[in-house]
C-alpha cells in the first residue's frame, strides 16, 4: 500500500507560481512512478508530468513543458511539482498519483495510488 498526500495548493495571480507537494508513505520503491494529474469539473483528469521514484527521470505533457518541473526528494518521500507563469486555465485539483506499470504512464489507470487532490485556482 501506497498513501500520498497533496499540499500547496491555493489561489494566486495569473503569472504567479506555486509549488505542490505530494508526501508519500507506505511501500515506496525505486520502481515506482509518482505522476501529477489535474483535474476541472465535467472533465477527465490530465496528465501533467511524472517522475520515477529510483532514478528520477521524468516526462512532461507538452503544454506543460517550460512552465512546470516535477521534482523528488527521495530521503524525505517527497514529490514537489513547480509551476511557474501560472494561467487561469491552469485552474483546477491537482492529484498526485503513483504506479508499478514503468515507463512514466501518462494515462491515469496506469496509477494505483491516488491522493485527495489540492485546488489550484489562478485569478485574471
Amino acid at each position: 500500500q501506497v498513501q500520498l498526500v497533496e499540499s500547496g495548493g491555493g489561489l494566486v495571480q495569473a503569472g504567479g507560481s506555486l509549488r505542490l507537494s505530494c508526501a508519500a508513505s507506505g511501500r515506496i520503491s525505486p520502481v515506482y512512478d509518482i505522476a501529477w494529474f489535474r483535474q476541472i469539473p465535467g472533465k477527465g483528469r490530465e496528465f501533467v508530468a511524472a517522475i520515477n521514484w529510483g532514478a528520477g527521470t521524468t516526462h512532461y505533457a507538452d503544454s506543460m513543458k517550460g512552465r512546470f518541473a516535477i521534482s523528488r526528494v527521495g530521503a524525505w518521500n517527497l514529490v514537489y511539482l513547480q509551476m511557474n507563469n501560472l494561467k487561469p486555465e491552469d485552474t483546477a485539483v491537482y492529484y498526485c498519483a503513483a504506479s508499478r506499470a514503468g515507463g512514466l504512464p501518462n494515462y491515469p489507470t496506469s496509477y494505483n495510488y491516488w491522493g485527495r487532490g489540492t485546488q489550484v485556482t489562478v485569478s485574471s
